[in-house]
């Protein structure tokens, strides 16, 4: 008896010449619809799958191999007697091999203006039954999902090598397949039904690029991406030059990326081991890259340049002065691409950088289980502000809180920001306590500080962080609020002068 084959693909890439080549296999082929008649127009001999179920194709589709006899076939154990015996008395004949891809649900999702009618009719079923029955009787049964496994699939058919363990190796792939089609399938209602934390939690992502290591030489790691692409977001940027980006890269430039979509001036953010060690906002790209540089010198060494505006000349003209791992921006002009390649290992990507406040999930593994949290989107405005002190804070003040504010969020906890005219001239980051946090950003900034403001992620339980702050000629404060002690603060900022506002929201990153 031939061997049969079963092909039902919605990507048509390379089936003609994969169905030739099962036929010079000795295989016979049955196959359905759209893919029959590109098979049977290629000159291919093929069966409709009609022929072997005695029923048509009902439903506009839905139903057509949802059948004993293509099931019976797929699902007989070819070792196992009484599933042979069944086979015959029912008049089924087993499939060796089944060649199936699923309805486009990931392409329809992205298609702009699409209906919720259109996206519901490609949720393919047939297809993932199919699959799932080929992959779970793997022992007998050969499945294919992916058009690049075509070529050695059948070059393994005619070396009479695709064994048990080959054939299980695909099936893993089956699974793993269906498994991503359902959690996109299972992410779509679970929005449109607005369920924020299901009983289940089921993501799913595709494979980028195997990396070099992970965090450590001793580390394995790999890149991935979220099936639906978004804006500002490193999984769909585009690399234009310089080596393969590495684990702590890929962590930089993310951090980097969220730092820079607060503002909506020209920005730039230099991020080293994912703080950002200097901030700067300008009337130009080259002017806030210069208020950036300036606010640490010494950290931006190594570091990753984040830019919400195109990289020009000029500015090209600063970075190439500085070893620096990866810049990104939307786009650099032919000048600016010209003089940052004529550095070999500086990594440019160009990032979609129009703002998205969405509010996404994101995710933390722990051993055996995992943390699920919206990411932080709070914003405070001018208009949200509480001031408790004597002294109100003056216009330049309130823009250099609100820009400190931003910052400050990006900053490990315990965090303190000191900033002034639009540039942050002191970090102090992933501290035990706040003051210590306060004292390394006022050590950085060295003599900047008179005058400048101060942000702080969590309010003040005691007011050491005022006292410190005071002593150094810093003149407003923004913080939460919100302690039992906050009197305490808002005591010693009347005493220097200082004014002091809340934002009654506070920004902890762990």
């Amino acid at each position: 008896m031939k061997k049969r084959a079963l092909i039902s693909v919605s990507n048509k890439e390379n089936i003609a010449e994969f169905a030739k080549g099962l036929i010079s296999l000795g295989y016979e082929i049955i196959s359905t619809g759209g893919t029959l008649r590109l098979i049977q127009e290629a000159g291919i001999e093929a069966e409709n799958v009609d022929s072997i179920t005695d029923f048509p194709e009902i439903l506009d589709g839905r139903v057509k191999t949802l059948h004993p006899n293509v099931h019976g076939g797929l699902l007989a154990k070819r070792d196992n007697a009484d599933h042979e015996k069944q086979l015959q008395e029912n008049n089924i004949d087993p499939i060796d091999l089944v060649v199936v891809n699923l309805y486009p649900f990931k392409e329809t999702l992205a298609k702009l203006g699409v209906s919720d009618e259109e996206i519901v009719e490609n949720i393919d079923i047939g297809g993932p039954t199919m699959l799932r029955a080929a992959a779970k009787n793997f022992r007998d049964v050969t499945v294919v999902v992916d058009p690049a496994d075509y070529e050695s699939v059948l070059e393994g058919l005619k070396q009479q090598n695709v064994n048990v363990a080959k054939r299980q190796q695909l099936a893993a792939k089956v699974f793993r397949h269906t498994a991503h089609y359902d959690a996109m399938i299972a992410r779509y209602f679970t929005e449109q039904t607005r369920e924020t934390f299901p009983e289940t939690y089921t993501v799913t992502y595709e494979k980028v690029q195997s990396l070099r290591y992970g965090e450590n030489p001793h580390q394995k790691a790999a890149f991935y991406r979220e099936a639906q692409s978004t804006t500002l977001s490193l999984a769909s940027s585009e690399q234009l030059h310089g080596k393969e980006l590495s684990y702590n890269n890929i962590q930089d430039a993310n951090a980097a990326l969220e730092m820079v979509a607060e503002y909506e001036e020209p920005a730039v953010v230099a991020v080293k081991h994912m703080n950002p060690c200097g901030i700067g906002l300008a009337d130009t790209i080259s002017h806030a890259f210069q208020r950036a540089y300036d606010a640490d010198p010494v950290s931006i060494f190594g570091g990753i340049i984040a830019c919400n505006r195109e990289v020009d000349e000029a500015t090209a003209e600063q970075l190439s002065a500085l070893f620096l791992e990866i810049v990104m921006a939307p786009s650099f002009t032919e000048k600016a691409f010209d003089i940052l390649t004529q550095k070999k290992n500086i990594r440019l990507l160009t990032v979609e950088m129009t703002k998205d406040d969405q509010v996404y999930n994101k995710l933390t593994t722990v051993k055996g289980g995992a943390l699920v949290q919206n990411s932080d989107q709070g914003q405070v405005t001018e208009e949200q502000l509480t001031c408790p002190t004597e002294r109100q804070p003056s216009k330049e003040e309130i823009a250099d809180l609100l820009f400190s504010w931003k910052a400050v969020k990006h900053v490990k906890s315990n965090a303190i920001v000191l900033a002034k005219d639009k540039q942050t001239i002191g970090i102090g980051a992933g501290q035990m306590n706040r003051v210590g946090a306060a004292k390394i950003a006022i050590e950085q900034a060295d003599s900047k500080t008179k005058g400048a403001v101060l942000a702080s992620d969590a309010f003040f339980p005691m007011p050491d962080t005022v006292e410190t702050a005071a002593a150094s000629g810093i003149t407003a404060i923004i913080q939460p609020g919100g302690s039992k002690r906050d009197q305490d603060s808002i005591d010693a900022c009347n005493k220097h002068g200082i004014a002091m506002v809340f934002t009654n929201m506070r920004h902890f990153k762990h």
